[in-house]
């Protein structure tokens, strides 16, 4: 897979961005703030409908502009679609495939699959478990898009449920006896059902993406880091005791989490929020028989965070049946030789890569003879603010 051209509008520092991209390795160069990772970030987004920087769509609209267009031209073995994405802030954003204007954006997913690495994936290891829980989410809806659909209707659940703890806290103790009570408790009873049905399909779909995985992640980080103690990644669900195997099959999920929702009502009503559910879980990254969060060095961190990507890349090359899209956002200048040399290993093999660096410095030498099309990006002054500009070198 790869994208033959991309169009931005409005999208961050870009007013406009037109350009022919190609297989191979194609290079960003520009100093910090001049818009060489908005370029990258907006690829990841039309694949992901998120971005790796922030977690609302305002700052992707440039200042000034009421919306930002994302437009991309994705070759899948021979067969040419082109994604359009509108984002608009302060309404619901608009999608296109080709001519054809698509219900939900939610259906772009699978059109453009792509893997990013950027300084930002250090949060998958040191982070909080939601930094985690977006890893696995994100790699599900894009392999399956329709699980995305089921994890948008479990947070739309969710919400509504954490709103009746919270608001209806005086009712629901006052319980069945009471008309108000009643009433509030059969509200939550509901919930109740809708969540434990949408929860097990979603921990039921990451159980079996950390299963796909587990080897993956063990092995990348291997030849990355053969001097350190072994790495694995293990679910780890508010559900279930850490001492339990977790089952796959979402009818027993489903029943599981009923019951713990109902031993953990009272410990809910006094709380006012939702705790039990995939939004409680976490991926456990181990080395050795320790967890990497807290435990591992700067380089063992580093090593994790690039194993993680390259096990989700090969995850993706499996469930597609071609390479994504590998971009490589600023990551050279904190790796150290060994890393290095892993990475370009990938980037020279994968159908499509494409980097950002500060400064050529910054690029290792033995890149330079996969480099296909090299980019300088700089930026200009305008009445509107400083804008982004690309300009081409052979």
């Amino acid at each position: 897979m790869h994208i033959r051209h991309l169009e931005l509008r409005d999208f961050r520092s870009w007013p406009e961005l037109d350009i022919d991209l190609a297989p191979g390795v194609t290079v960003f160069v520009g100093r910090n703030g001049y818009g060489k990772t908005n370029i990258v970030e907006a690829i990841g987004y039309l694949s992901r409908l998120g971005s790796h920087r922030v977690s609302v769509d305002a700052p992707l609209v440039r200042t000034s502009a009421n919306d930002a267009r994302i437009s991309a031209t994705t070759v899948n073995q021979g067969r040419e679609l082109t994604s359009h994405l509108l984002i608009k802030p302060h309404a619901g954003n608009q999608a296109q495939i080709n001519r054809t204007r698509l219900k939900s954006p939610r259906e772009l997913l699978g059109v453009t699959h792509s893997v990013l690495f950027a300084p930002e994936d250090l949060a998958l290891v040191k982070g909080e478990p939601a930094e985690r829980r977006r890893y696995l989410d994100a790699i599900i809806a894009a392999k399956t898009p329709r699980q995305a659909g089921v994890k948008a209707d479990y947070d739309k659940v969710l919400k509504q449920r954490n709103a009746l703890l919270k608001n209806a806290g005086f009712s629901l103790r006052r319980g069945y006896d009471d008309a108000d009570g009643a009433s509030a408790l059969a509200t939550l009873d509901v919930w109740d059902g809708q969540l434990a049905h949408l929860g097990a399909q979603v921990t039921a779909a990451r159980l079996e993406l950390v299963r796909e995985l587990h080897e993956r992640i063990h092995d990348a980080y291997a030849s990355i880091a053969p001097e350190s103690r072994p790495a694995g990644a293990q679910y780890r669900s508010s559900i279930f005791p850490e001492d339990q195997d977790i089952p796959g099959d979402p009818e027993i999920l489903e029943a599981a989490m009923l019951s713990q929702l109902g031993a953990r009502r009272q410990r809910e009503i006094e709380r006012g929020m939702s705790l039990v559910g995939p939004h409680r879980d976490d991926l456990q990254l181990n080395l050795g028989d320790q967890p990497a969060k807290g435990f591992a060095s700067h380089g063992e961190t580093w090593s994790f965070a690039l194993s993680l990507r390259l096990a989700e890349f090969e995850v993706m090359r499996a469930a597609a049946g071609s390479d994504p899209v590998l971009i490589l956002d600023d990551v050279f200048s904190e790796l150290d030789a060994k890393r290095r040399e892993k990475l370009v290993a990938v980037a020279a093999q994968a159908e499509q890569t494409l980097i950002t660096a500060a400064v050529d410095e910054d690029l290792p030498s033995n890149l330079a003879d996969a480099v296909i099309q090299r980019h300088n990006v700089s930026v200009v002054q305008t009445d509107e603010g400083r804008c982004s500009v690309l300009e081409e070198q052979s």
